[in-house]
């Protein structure tokens, strides 16, 4: 079972997606994002499985939360910095994002 200080251990912030593209190369439907965390940790991308409930046009300038001391994973060609998180609902992965808007980097805590 985990604990109250494992789950402290993971770094998880607010970000704003500035840009979004089709990951061709990925093995099951998948979109490229470009986070921006804010000063002190900066822009990360990530790989993300949210292509049945989101059009990429739709993605720019939300905020979503996302995990960023996961160590990198490569997927494709492509570096994944960030674990996005989301919900694995009927209708397909729903981002996890705050209810009103806040500053980037902050933490969720």
């Amino acid at each position: 079972m985990a604990t109250f200080d494992d789950f402290m251990k993971i770094d998880i912030r607010v970000g704003e997606i500035i840009k979004a593209s089709f990951f061709e190369k990925a093995r099951k439907p998948a979109y490229k994002l470009w986070i921006d965390f804010g000063e002190g940790i900066g822009t990360k991308q990530s790989s993300a499985q949210i292509t049945d409930c989101y059009k990429l046009e739709d993605l720019i300038g939300k905020q979503i939360l996302g995990v960023i001391n996961f160590p990198p994973r490569q997927i494709a060609d492509f570096k994944s910095e960030v674990l996005v998180l989301g919900v694995y609902a009927k209708q397909g992965v729903v981002l996890i994002e705050p209810n009103q808007k806040v500053e980037k980097g902050d933490k969720l805590g």
